[in-house]
């Protein structure tokens, strides 16, 4: 069994996890409150990678992370090394792979609070920002939770991108998708069946759990308690 890439893929569904819960609640405190007459070209955007081929998507951030793209450049005059084959690379293939998984839950958990709890709030005198982190966040905790799992069991699996943008570099960016990969490709079925039912584990674990924090708080994903 391949730890060390156990351990990568790990690393890289928590960094994703928490990075998508930064960036995405905000922008699905966007679409659940704006009425924007062109908000569903930026729903689009964000769904984009739940039909688009994985390797399309590592494609074009390959591309965009090369020495002539848009990223790459900027980024190894900023940090000193490049984008591809490198966890930082990663990481954003990640982010932008699993979008759709963190923000469309957080859409449904932010847009399902009522709006007249938030209208009390106001009309009490407490602040837009504090109002969100007080009445808005714990009502949605549901869906928010649902979300980070999601995410973190997807990213734990991911493969095209992964293999397109980070390659197959032991220690550093193989992860344990690509380590039961090499071990089939090697017939070496036993190490590919030792990764794989740790992934099984890890990934019904992580379920079983959500799901009885779920049964014990009463509250259905998404929905407003």
């Amino acid at each position: 069994m391949d730890t060390a890439a156990l351990g990568l893929s790990l690393r890289l569904a928590a960094w994703t996890t928490l990075l998508l819960l930064v960036l995405g609640l905000p922008l699905a405190a966007w679409l659940a409150q704006t009425r924007w007459r062109f908000k569903f070209l930026v729903e689009a955007l964000v769904a984009l990678p739940l039909v688009l081929p994985p390797t399309v998507l590592g494609f074009y951030l390959l591309v965009a992370m090369g020495p002539r793209g848009v990223l790459g450049p900027a980024f190894e005059a900023l940090v000193g090394h490049s984008l591809p084959f490198s966890f930082a690379g990663l990481l954003l293939g990640s982010v932008l792979y699993s979008l759709p998984f963190a923000v469309q839950p957080f859409t449904v958990a932010l847009a399902g609070v009522d709006r007249r709890l938030l209208e009390a709030s106001w009309c009490l005198g407490v602040s837009r920002p504090r109002t969100f982190l007080r009445v808005v966040l714990p009502l949605a905790f549901p869906g928010i939770l649902s979300g980070m799992v999601l995410t973190f069991a997807h990213t734990l699996g991911e493969f095209g991108v992964v293999l397109m943008v980070g390659g197959n570099l032991e220690g550093r960016t193989r992860t344990a998708s690509i380590a039961i990969y090499d071990a089939v490709q090697a017939l070496d079925y036993a190490a590919a069946g030792r990764t794989s039912l740790v992934l099984l584990g890890v990934s019904f674990t992580v379920l079983v759990l959500t799901y009885g924090a779920r049964r014990a708080g009463g509250a259905p994903w998404g929905v407003r308690s």
